[in-house]
């Protein structure tokens, strides 16, 4: 994933800052608890193709 693209996505919903999962191919909003996947190095910022992620 370019790092510069990685510098001006934001979550789609709460317009927060996302983490880049390589393992996984996420970007990660951890306020909504939410995964975005990244499906042949494009990243799918639709909320309803995102993964919840579980409350720790």
């Amino acid at each position: 994933m370019d790092a510069r693209l990685l510098d001006i996505l934001v979550c789609p919903l709460c317009k927060g800052p996302l983490e880049y999962d390589k393992k996984g191919q996420e970007l990660t909003c951890r306020p909504d608890r939410l995964a975005y996947p990244i499906r042949d190095g494009i990243p799918i910022m639709w909320a309803d193709q995102a993964r919840k992620i579980e409350a720790v």
